[in-house]
Parts: structure tokens; sequence; C-alpha cells
């Protein structure tokens, strides 16, 4: 008989408690029938890895809150890949929806729909409405064609803890497989929309911009909720951290560590690029690998306060604490 190991083939990273594995279409059937099963699998997609299960199998996703140690009221975004999928877990797509889906799916937004009641209700945080999207990565569509079924797939990391953008840096302990899809290209989560609302409104920036969901609908949206109801993750004050306090400042100092636009002084400090879509490419990753340094603390200088750095700033002010 043919080993654990054996079987699955093509392994990255041995001696790791789950197999990192290179996604050839043999791995990917594999990861298919262990989400199928009703297990959880890491699987990449442009913005950052996700820890997959099949979204209508509730105790899946009860196991996928349990690994990530998540809030119950924390909803999930399910991953399809065909429209006609989107009707297993949505109960209708308003027509603002439907504008901003054909804009930008596969891609890095998420719309917030009514949900559909044969969708557990544990996936959307307890709520009538769930969060949706289509990846924009053939590894992710190939697997969830393949599991046949939609994917709940919240960021593979503890809650809280800073996202996964490289598939060795998904946590060890959280997935029975790794699909290893090489690097995230757009390196920071997707952008939610609530679209259950007479005007839809950002609940999350993230990989498509406010000007341009606008230019597609043709109009502004709404002012974001003060508070109530979490129709989507990412709304914590404190999220993506590190494990190490990070800090924003105006400037690095020349013994601190951290990201830097200017030339770094030594290798604690790593220079990040000027544009907002380098930089929010690079962000986690950079996080990560200082994450493991056993530094006092991370200090990142802050990006512009401009509308194209929006995500960037969301995601760092939420890393520093400094949300509110």
């Amino acid at each position: 008989m043919l080993t654990r190991e054996a079987r699955l083939g093509g392994c990255v990273y041995s001696g790791l408690p789950m197999p990192i594995l290179i996604a050839t279409p043999d791995n990917i059937r594999l990861a298919a029938d262990a989400l199928r099963r009703g297990e959880l699998v890491g699987m990449p997609t442009e913005t950052v890895y996700g820890l997959g299960c099949n979204a209508l199998d509730e105790a899946a996703v009860r196991a996928v809150f349990a690994a990530k140690e998540r809030p119950a009221d924390n909803p999930l975004i399910v991953h399809i890949a065909d429209m006609e999928t989107l009707l297993q877990v949505a109960e209708a797509l308003p027509a603002d929806a439907a504008k901003l889906a054909a804009a930008f799916w596969p891609g890095p937004l998420t719309l917030v729909l009514p949900r559909n009641p044969a969708l557990p209700l544990l996936v959307s945080g307890g709520l009538n409405t769930v969060a949706v999207r289509m990846p924009d990565h053939a590894v992710a569509l190939s697997l969830i064609r393949a599991a046949g079924l939609p994917v709940a797939a919240p960021s593979a990391n503890r809650f809280m803890r800073l996202s996964p953008t490289r598939a060795e840096d998904v946590e060890p302990e959280l997935a029975s497989i790794v699909l290893d899809g090489g690097d995230c290209r757009v390196g920071v989560e997707s952008t939610v929309v609530d679209c259950t609302g007479p005007i839809p409104r950002i609940l999350r920036p993230g990989g498509v911009t406010r000007s341009d969901l606008e230019v597609v609908l043709g109009h502004s949206l709404a002012s974001p909720p003060e508070s109530g109801e979490r129709r989507s993750p990412g709304q914590y004050p404190r999220h993506y951290s590190p494990l190490t306090p990070l800090r924003l400042a105006e400037q690095i100092g020349e013994f601190e560590a951290g990201l830097t636009f200017g030339e770094p002084f030594h290798k604690l400090q790593i220079g990040m690029p000027r544009d907002p879509l380098g930089y929010a490419a690079r962000l986690y990753a950079a996080l990560h690998r200082l994450d493991k340094q056993d530094l006092a603390e991370i200090v990142v200088e802050s990006p512009p306060e401009e509308p194209a750095w929006e995500a960037v700033n969301d995601r760092l002010r939420r890393a520093s604490g400094d949300s509110g």
C-alpha cells in the first residue's frame, strides 16, 4: 500500500503537520476530495491564502471557526467558480450587484447579498445575508470546480493574525492539505460591498478601489454604517496583526526594524514599493518575515493618506490596533 505522502505526491515541504503540495491537476483533485469529505484545505487566491471548506456542510464550517478560533458572529466569504453556483448560496442578485459582478468577477471583490436559506446560518454569522466572491486565481477556480460545491474560505490564519500570501506562511495546524499556487498577486483581502440596501456601501476596502466601483455603478457609494451587524469579515478594530507589536511612524529610525520607503539601513528593515499595488502585494509577506525575528516591535512608515492607499492604510491601522 502506498503511504499517504506517496499518494499525495508533489510535496513541496516535508516534516510539517500538513503537506504543502504543488497545485498539479492530481493534487487539485485530491484537495477537492478532501473538501467533499468535510476536511479543511489551504487554497491560494489572488488576494490571500484561504482556509477552505464545503460551505454547505455545517460540520465543516464549524471546523473552520474552531481551527481559526474565530467568533461565530464573524461571517465567512463563500467562493464560487460560476454564476450558477451563486444561486446555491444567494437568494437574489440586485441590479447594482449584477453590474459589479459583471465588471469585477473573477476578481478581488466580495458582494454581500440576501442569503439562500439552504446555506448554513453559521456561514453568515447568523445573519440573513451572505458574502460571496469569484476568485481570480486558476488554482482556486479549478479546485472549486473539481469539488463541485461552493467553498467558504476565510484567510488561512488564526483569528486577528496576519493573513498568508505564500503557502509556507499558512499556519501548519489548520489544514489537512495546502495547495501551493505561488505568491498571491493582490496581497490584501478583497473589497467587500454590501448590496442589500438601496445604495451599495463598502464594508471593507481591498483589491478593488472605491473609484473603480463608482465608475461602474455610475453613482457614489453609500457611507459605511457607524455600528451594528458585522456583515463582513475584517471589521474588528484590531485585525491582520503580527504577534510582534506594530507601530506606525512618519519615519523609521536607523536602528529600528520594520518597513521603509527609503533605503534600508540593515537587514531588519525592508524597502517597500512606493506604489499602492506593489506595496499591497508585498505587505503580508514582509510582515511575516519580520514577525519571525523575535523583535520588540515592528515600525512601519505610514503610507500616503490618499484614496489609492485606502486598503493598505486600513490593514496597517488595524494591525497596529489604531483603526478607531
